[in-house]
C-alpha cells in the first residue's frame, strides 16, 4: 500500500494552499480591514468562518463522500445535482472567478508599470491564460510543478509582504466605517463570500483526491486523510495571509484613505513601504496567486465537463481558457458587479449542500432531507441574489421583511425552519417503515 511522506504530504498541502489563495483571496481582505477599523478582529473572524471554515469543510465533506460534487449532490437526484453543479463550476470557471484572476494580477502586478489599457491587458492575459493551459494540459503533474516550485516561491514572497503588514504598518487602525459599525461579524462573513472559495472546495476536492491517486495511493481512506491534512494545512497558510492583509488595510488609511477596492490599498501600501521594488514583489506575488488558481480552476472544469459530456478533457480545457481570456478583457470592475449577485445566490446553497453532507448520520432517508431544503434555499438565494443586483421590485415585499434580509442572508430563517421541519417528517417517515 502506497502512503505519502512527510515532503510529498506537504507538498500536497502547499499545492492545496496555492489552489485556494487567488485574486478574491489578495484583494478583498484588505478593502475589508481598511472599512472595519477598529472593529478589525471581529470582522476578520466573521471573514474567516466564509474564507476558511466553510471552505475547509467542504474539503472534509468531499473526502468523507470519496468523491466529486457528484457524490455530495446525490440525494438530490441526478438533474437537479447536474444543474446544480454545472451552475457552480460555470461561476468559478470560465464566467466569473478564472477570467478574474488574470485581471486581477494584471492591474495589481503589471498595471502600474505599462497603464491600464486594453492593449497590455490583452498581451498579458494571453501570455497568463497560455501558462495557465500548459499547466493545466497534464493535471497529474500538478503537485511537482505547483507544490514543489511555485508555492514556495509564492510563500517567501507573501512572508516578506505579511511581514511588512505587521511589523511595519503605514499608521495605526483608522476609523470604522459605517457599514462594520452595527454588525462588523456579520458584514465580515458576508465579505468572505467575494473570495469564492467555498465554491472553488467543491471543485478542488476532486483536483486534491486526483493528485494524491497521482501519486500511487490507492486506500480510498488513505484520500480521505490526506485530503483533510491537505485542507487543515491550506487553511492555516489562508488563515496567517487574511489577518496580515486585514492589519494591513486597517492601518492604511493614513495613505490610503481614498482607495476604491483592495487593489488600490494594497498598491498604494507597497509602494509606501518598499518603493518600486516593492511594486515587482507584489507582481511576483499576484501573479503567483492568481496563476495557481487559475490552473487549479481550469483542470477542475476539465475533468468534469469531460465526464459530463462526449467531449476530451483537453478540448475542455482549450475552449474554456480561450473563453476566460475573452471575459477577462472586459476588465475588473464589470467581473465584480456582475458577479456579486450571482456569488449571494449561490453560496447559500453551497452552504446548505455541505452542511447537510457533513450531518449525513442524522438522516434516514437524506433525499427527504435534501430536497426540501435545498429547494427553499433555492428560492431564497435567488430572491437575495435579485435584490443585491438592484432588481428588488421582482422580489417579494415579504422576503425583504425577513430577518437579516438586508444583510443578503433572509434565507436563513427559512432555511432553518425548513430544515427542523425535514428533519422530523424524516424521522416520523423512517420509525413507521421500521415499526411496519
Amino acid at each position: 500500500m502506497t502512503r505519502l511522506k512527510g515532503l510529498d504530504l506537504l507538498a500536497l498541502g502547499f499545492m492545496t494552499f496555492a489552489l485556494f489563495l487567488g485574486a478574491g483571496n489578495i484583494i478583498f481582505p484588505p478593502s475589508a480591514g481598511m472599512a472595519a477599523g477598529q472593529s478589525l478582529w471581529f470582522a476578520a473572524l466573521g471573514f474567516l468562518l466564509t474564507g476558511v471554515g466553510l471552505p475547509l469543510l467542504t474539503v472534509v465533506a468531499l473526502a468523507r463522500v470519496g468523491g466529486g460534487m457528484d457524490r455530495l449532490t446525490a440525494p438530490l437526484g441526478r438533474g437537479a445535482g447536474t444543474l446544480l453543479a454545472v451552475a457552480v463550476y460555470l461561476a468559478i470557471g470560465p464566467l466569473f472567478a478564472t477570467p478574474r484572476t488574470a485581471v486581477v494580477s494584471f492591474e495589481m502586478g503589471i498595471a502600474p508599470f505599462t497603464g491600464n489599457a486594453a492593449v497590455p491587458l490583452f498581451v498579458y492575459t494571453a501570455l497568463f491564460f497560455s501558462a495557465t493551459l500548459f499547466l493545466a494540459v497534464n493535471p497529474g503533474q500538478l503537485v511537482n510543478r505547483v507544490g514543489k516550485f511555485i508555492t514556495p516561491v509564492l510563500l517567501a514572497a507573501l512572508l516578506v509582504l505579511g511581514g511588512a503588514a505587521v511589523f511595519a504598518p503605514a499608521g495605526d487602525i483608522g476609523v470604522t466605517a459605517e457599514s462594520y459599525r452595527s454588525g462588523p461579524l456579520l458584514k465580515g462573513f458576508l465579505e468572505g463570500y467575494l473570495t469564492m472559495d467555498t465554491l472553488g472546495a467543491l471543485v478542488f476536492g476532486i483536483v486534491i483526491a486526483t493528485a494524491i491517486r497521482d501519486r500511487g495511493v490507492s486506500s480510498p481512506a488513505l484520500v480521505t486523510r490526506y485530503s483533510m491534512v491537505a485542507g487543515a494545512i491550506a487553511a492555516l497558510g489562508l488563515s496567517l495571509v487574511y489577518l496580515a492583509l486585514f492589519y494591513l488595510g486597517a492601518t492604511s488609511q493614513g495613505i490610503a484613505g481614498e482607495a476604491q477596492n483592495g487593489v488600490q490599498i494594497l498598491t498604494t501600501y507597497v509602494q509606501h513601504t518598499f518603493g518600486t521594488t516593492g511594486s515587482l514583489l507584489l507582481a511576483i506575488v499576484i501573479t503567483l496567486a492568481c496563476l495557481t488558481t487559475a490552473v487549479g480552476l481550469t483542470t477542475a472544469c476539465g475533468e468534469f465537463f469531460s465526464g459530463l459530456m462526449p467531449v476530451g478533457y483537453r478540448t475542455v480545457v482549450v475552449v474554456f481558457t480561450l473563453f476566460s481570456l475573452l471575459v477577462a478583457n472586459q476588465g475588473l470592475t464589470q467581473l465584480i458587479s456582475v458577479s456579486v449577485p450571482v456569488l449571494v445566490g449561490l453560496y447559500p446553497l453551497a452552504i446548505m449542500l455541505v452542511a447537510l453532507n457533513l450531518l449525513d448520520r442524522c438522516w434516514v432517508s437524506p433525499s427527504r432531507v435534501f430536497v426540501p431544503v435545498m429547494a427553499v434555499t433555492l428560492v431564497f438565494g435567488v430572491a437575495d441574489g435579485l435584490s443585491a443586483a438592484g432588481f428588488t421590485d421582482l422580489v417579494p415585499v415579504l422576503f425583504t421583511k425577513l430577518p437579516l434580509a438586508a444583510q443578503s442572508m433572509g434565507w436563513l430563517v427559512p432555511v432553518l425552519v425548513t430544515l427542523v421541519i425535514a428533519f422530523a417528517m424524516d424521522r416520523l417517515v423512517g420509525e413507521r417503515r421500521l415499526a411496519t
